[in-house]
């Protein structure tokens, strides 16, 4: 049977290449609780590839700081500017290799599925996703930048993503145990 950690700390990146936002929760069963959450602003920066050697960097300090459990990730959505999805997608995947290079998993979702687990609307605005996420939280500052309630989001998001495969709590340690215990629902 999977033991599942009593707590975990998850942390959440909405990746940008002039603002990327973050925010870190600490989860204890079904209780979320607001660790941090803040931006890097790269906006000073001329050339690309310093952005994003600036990303890795703030991602790692991020990482060695808080000690999270698992990296949530925003997905690039669909853009008509090609050039720009390259860079968002360039910023999530130095992000992401951050995390990898210190062992920690990572987990991608969509900007639709964030908003729709925050505000159950897949439409939201950043500013009913930022209110949503401080009445969930209890944090009263209202950030400089909505990119760190996007990252905060995204860790949030990622936190209410249990998935119980059944109404009766089990948890399983693979298919043959799942399996096992579902012969009626597998053919």
């Amino acid at each position: 049977m999977l033991v599942e950690k009593k707590e975990r700390v998850i942390m959440g990146i909405d990746p940008g290449t002039a603002i990327m936002g973050y925010g870190i929760v600490l989860e204890k069963g079904n209780k979320i609780e607001l660790l941090g959450m803040g931006i890097v602003k790269m906006n000073h920066l001329d050339d690309h590839f310093l952005k994003l050697q600036r990303i890795f960097e703030k991602t790692i300090a991020l990482i060695d700081e808080y000690k999270p459990d698992v990296l949530a990730i925003e997905a690039p959505f669909y853009g008509k500017n090609i050039q720009v999805m390259l860079k968002l997608g360039r910023a999530q995947g130095i992000a992401m290799a951050a995390a990898l290079s210190r062992n920690i998993s990572v987990t991608e979702y969509a900007p639709r599925k964030i908003k729709q687990s925050i505000t159950g609307k897949g439409t939201a605005s950043k500013e009913q996703v930022a209110a949503m996420l401080q009445r969930l939280l209890g944090f009263h500052e209202t950030p400089e930048f909505l990119d760190a309630t996007d990252g905060l989001a995204v860790a949030v998001c990622h936190s209410f993503q249990k998935i119980n495969t059944s109404n009766t709590g089990k948890s399983y340690s693979g298919w043959d145990a799942f399996v096992k215990d579902n012969k009626k629902r597998v053919k």
